[in-house]
C-alpha cells in the first residue's frame, strides 16, 4: 500500500523525515497555499470592469492553480504522486489555515481516496512520531475546513467588492492608485489614526508633586508625595503649603519589607519578537521576520525555530530537549561563563511547558534548534550582525525560561506628614534590592532585555518601623501630563494582536482575545507594509503614523461604514465560523451573510458625497498652507511620555471607534500653525535642559514650568539668563 503524505512546507518536510523517515509514506511538501481562489473577472468576464458591484458568484469562486512557478512545480509533483497512491495523510498545520492548506489540494485535484489526519503543535521527533502514531480520519476535520473555505471566500467577496467600491466612489478625480479595503488592513490604519486623534485632541493639564530629603540613623534618602491620578494636586498653593508642613517634620515611619520573587519572562511567539527588536533596535516588524527567517531556514543556519510562531509556550514533550539544549548553548561564545544550575521545569499556562495552552495552536515559542547543536558554535560564527543579535535574543530567553525566579526584597517606608487644613498626607519610597538573581543573570547589566520592575527605587539606608525621620529641602515638583505615544512597528503589531481594547461589547471583546487580535503573526507585517505602500501610513523615523491620505480615508469610513473600521468586525466573523466548526451552522450560509454585509456597505459608500481621497505622497501635490513632504501630522504636538502621562480626563485610553468633528478640518488648521507652535510640541534637547538646569543652579532661581518639556519655553529661559552666565545656548534642535 503507497501512501502520499502532504506537509505545508519544505522545513517541515526535512522535520518530518528525521523523525520518521519513510515508514509511513512518501513525504511531499506544499509552499503555504498552491491553490488560490478565481480572480472575479475569470469568473464573470463583466467583473473585469470596476464598479461598485458586489463579487459574488452564485456559488462558490472556483479555485485555480497558483501562479508562481515554484508553486506550480511542487502542485505537478503532489498531482503526479496522488495517481499512484492508495491513501494520503494530511501532515499541514493544525490551525484551521492549515487545513484549508492541505485539503484544497485535494479538493482542487479531485482525490477521492481515503484521507487521514496527523495533528502535532511541535515539530520535536518525539512529538511528530506520536502523531502519526495517532491518526485520525480527516473527515473529523471537515467542520474546519468548512469554516476555513467560508473565511477565504467571505474575505474574497468583502475586501475585493469594497476595495472597488471605495476607489470609485472615494478617490479624488484625476487620483491614481487603489484604496484598498481589508478586514484587518482598514482595522490597522483606523488604530493609528485613532492614537493619532488623541495625540491631536490632547489638553495638557498641569500638577504638582512635593519631595523631601528624609533623615534617618542610618542616612539619607528622598521621599515623595505624588498622589494618583485621581487625586493629583493642581493647585500650587497646597503643593506648597505641603512643603511648608514638611518642612523640619520629624515623626515615625512606617516601614513594611517583603521578599518577593519574579519568574522568568514568556518565550518569544513572533509578535512579541517584533516589538521587542522595534523597541531596541528600531526593526521594523518586515525586518525583524526576514532576519528570523534566515536564522530559521537560511543556507546551513536552521538555528531557530519555525519563526511565524503564535504561542509562547512549549509542549510538555520538549522538557527532554532541555539538558541537551542548555548543553549546546553554554558552548557559545558569550554564554559560555553563564551558571545555570539545574534547570528549573514550570509547567501549565503560568510556566513555559504546556500542552493545555498549544491546544488549536499551530506552533510553538521560537526556541533555539534541537536538531542543530552540534557544531552550533561554528553555525553562530558565519551568521550576520543582525542574525547574532537576534539569535542571542532567542537563546537568552529560553536559558531565562529555565533558570530560577529572580528574587529581591521590596521596601515601602512612608511618613505621614499633618498639614493645617488639609488633614494627613504620606510621603513615600521605595527600595528594591536583589537577592537572587536567578534568571536575571543571563541577561548581565543588559536591562534592555528584561523589565525590572523597579522604577522609582533606590537604594535605602537600614531603618526599622517605628524609627524617626526628619523631613528637609522639601520641592514643588511642577509636572505636566502627556499624551500617549505614537506607534512604532513593534507596539502597532502589539495594538493589533490586543484590538479587543478597542472594542466595546463584552461578547466581542472575549472572542477577539481568543482570535489573538486582528491578522496572524505571518501577516501583520505585510499589512502594514501593505499601508505604507499606500500612502496611508508612513514611517516618521521608528515611528508610524498616518499620512494626510489616511487620516482623511479614516475620516470618510468612520462616518460612512463605521464597521470598515472596527477591529469588532473581525470578532464578528470569527463568531460565526465558530458556529460552522461547532455544526451550528452551514458555511454557504456564513459566506452569504457576510455578503450581506458587504452589499449594505457598498451601498453606504456609494451614498458618500463631498470630501475624496488623493493617493499620491505630498511631494507629489502641492497645496496651500502644506510643505512639499512633510509628514501627515507634522503639526501634531509629538511629546514624550512622562510619568506624568495622564488617560483619564483628557483620554479614554484605548478610543472606541468613531470620530469627533471632522478630523480633516482640525489636521488642516494644525498643518497652517506656524513653526513656533511646532517647536513647543518638541522635547529640548538633553544639552539644553542640562544647560537650563546649570543656570537655574548658579543664578539659584528655579526653572519656569515646562522648561524640560517644551522646546520654546527651555530656548525662551537660555535667551533671557545665557547672556550673562559666560555661556551661549546651543542652536535651536541642537
Amino acid at each position: 500500500m503507497k501512501t502520499l503524505i502532504i506537509v505545508e512546507k519544505p522545513s517541515q518536510a526535512r522535520d518530518l523525515r528525521a523523525a520518521i523517515g519513510s515508514r509511513f509514506g512518501e513525504i511531499l511538501p506544499a509552499e503555504g497555499h498552491l491553490i488560490r481562489l478565481a480572480e472575479p473577472d475569470e469568473v464573470n468576464a463583466a467583473w473585469k470592469r470596476w464598479s461598485c458591484d458586489l463579487l459574488k458568484p452564485d456559488g462558490l469562486y472556483p479555485t485555480r492553480a497558483a501562479r508562481e512557478k515554484t508553486k506550480s512545480a511542487k502542485l505537478k509533483a503532489i498531482a503526479a504522486a496522488l495517481k499512484g497512491c492508495d491513501g494520503v495523510i494530511l501532515a499541514t498545520d493544525c490551525d484551521r489555515e492549515g487545513q484549508l492548506i492541505g485539503q484544497e489540494i485535494l479538493e482542487h485535484l479531485r482525490y477521492r481516496g481515503p484521507v487521514r489526519r496527523a495533528l502535532f503543535t511541535a515539530q520535536d521527533p518525539k512529538t511528530l512520531r506520536q502523531a502519526f502514531e495517532r491518526l485520525k480520519p480527516n473527515a473529523e476535520m471537515q467542520p474546519l475546513y468548512q469554516a476555513a473555505v467560508a473565511r477565504q471566500q467571505a474575505d474574497q467577496i468583502f475586501n475585493l467588492s469594497l476595495t472597488r467600491t471605495a476607489t470609485k466612489t472615494l478617490l479624488a478625480p484625476q487620483a491614481r492608485g487603489v484604496i484598498g479595503i481589508g478586514r484587518v488592513k482598514t482595522p490597522t490604519l483606523a488604530i493609528v489614526c485613532m492614537r493619532e486623534l488623541e495625540i491631536l485632541n490632547f489638553k495638557p493639564e498641569d500638577y504638582f508633586e512635593v519631595e523631601a530629603t528624609a533623615t534617618v540613623a542610618a542616612g539619607n534618602f528622598r521621599m515623595r508625595h505624588a498622589p494618583p491620578e485621581a487625586r493629583r494636586i493642581k493647585d500650587r498653593e497646597r503643593a506648597e503649603a505641603i512643603a511648608r508642613a514638611a518642612a523640619g517634620f520629624e515623626g515615625p515611619i512606617t516601614l513594611k519589607v517583603e521578599d518577593k520573587r519574579r519568574a522568568p519572562p514568556k518565550l518569544f511567539d513572533l509578535p512579541a519578537l517584533q516589538k521587542h527588536c522595534s523597541q531596541r533596535w528600531g526593526w521594523t516588524a518586515d525586518r525583524t521576520l526576514f532576519v528570523a527567517q534566515e536564522l530559521y531556514d537560511g543556507d546551513g543556519k536552521k538555528l531557530i525555530t519555525y519563526p511565524r510562531a503564535e504561542a509562547r509556550y512549549l509542549s510538555e514533550n520538549q522538557i527532554a530537549d532541555v539538558p541537551a539544549i542548555v548543553s549546546a548553548l553554554l558552548k557559545v561564545r558569550g554564554f559560555a561563563g553563564l551558571e545555570i544550575g539545574e534547570p528549573v521545569i514550570r509547567r501549565g499556562k503560568s510556566g513555559t511547558f504546556s500542552d493545555k495552552a498549544l491546544e488549536g495552536v499551530a506552533h510553538h515559542a521560537i526556541i533555539p534548534n534541537v536538531n542543530v547543536l552540534d557544531g552550533m558554535d561554528a553555525r553562530v560564527a558565519r551568521l550576520s550582525e543582525d542574525e547574532k543579535k537576534l539569535f542571542a535574543v532567542i537563546c537568552r530567553s529560553y536559558l531565562a525560561a529555565i533558570m530560577p525566579d529572580y528574587e529581591y526584597r521590596h521596601t515601602v517606608v512612608t511618613l505621614d506628614v499633618p498639614v493645617p487644613g488639609d488633614g494627613q498626607v504620606s510621603f513615600r519610597a521605595t527600595g528594591h534590592v536583589p537577592l537572587r538573581l536567578g534568571w536575571k543573570a543571563v541577561f548581565g547589566t543588559n536591562s534592555a532585555d528584561t523589565e525590572d520592575g523597579a522604577d522609582g527605587a533606590e537604594t535605602l539606608p537600614q531603618m526599622k518601623n517605628g524609627e524617626n525621620a526628619t523631613l528637609t529641602e522639601p520641592q514643588v515638583k511642577a509636572c505636566t501630563t502627556e499624551p500617549p505615544p505614537r506607534y512604532n512597528e513593534g507596539t502597532l503589531i502589539d495594538a493589533m494582536q490586543n484590538a479587543w481594547k478597542f472594542v466595546s461589547d463584552p461578547a466581542l471583546r472575549d472572542r477577539l482575545k481568543e482570535a489573538k487580535g486582528i491578522g496572524t503573526p505571518a501577516t501583520r507585517a505585510e499589512i502594514i507594509k501593505g499601508l505604507k505602500a499606500q500612502n496611508l501610513l508612513a514611517a516618521s523615523g521608528k515611528l508610524v503614523v498616518p499620512t494626510p491620505s489616511g487620516l482623511k480615508l479614516y475620516e470618510l469610513l468612520a462616518k460612512a461604514a463605521p464597521s470598515l473600521v472596527d477591529p469588532g468586525t473581525t470578532a464578528q466573523w470569527e463568531m460565526r465560523l465558530d458556529e460552522v466548526v461547532l455544526g451550528e451552522s452551514d458555511f454557504r450560509a456564513v459566506i452569504d451573510g457576510i455578503a450581506s454585509s458587504a452589499a449594505d456597505l457598498i451601498s453606504r459608500l456609494t451614498q458618500q458625497t463631498g470630501i475624496k481621497v488623493d493617493l499620491a505622497p505630498a511631494a507629489q501635490r502641492t497645496r496651500a498652507g502644506r510643505s512639499r513632504g512633510s509628514p501627515a501630522s507634522a503639526a501634531v504636538p509629538m511629546r514624550k511620555r512622562t510619568r506624568g502621562h495622564a488617560r483619564g480626563k483628557n483620554s479614554d485610553g484605548p478610543g472606541k471607534i468613531g470620530i469627533d468633528p471632522p478630523l480633516h478640518e482640525k489636521i488642516e488648521t494644525g498643518r497652517q500653525r506656524s513653526v513656533s507652535v511646532q517647536e513647543n510640541a518638541r522635547r529640548p534637547t538633553p544639552r539644553m535642559i542640562a544647560f537650563a538646569r546649570a543656570i537655574a543652579k548658579q543664578k539659584a532661581i528655579d526653572l519656569p514650568r515646562g522648561c524640560e518639556q517644551r522646546f520654546d519655553t527651555c530656548r525662551t529661559f537660555l535667551a533671557q539668563n545665557a547672556g550673562d552666565s559666560g555661556r551661549k545656548p546651543g542652536p535651536p534642535g541642537h
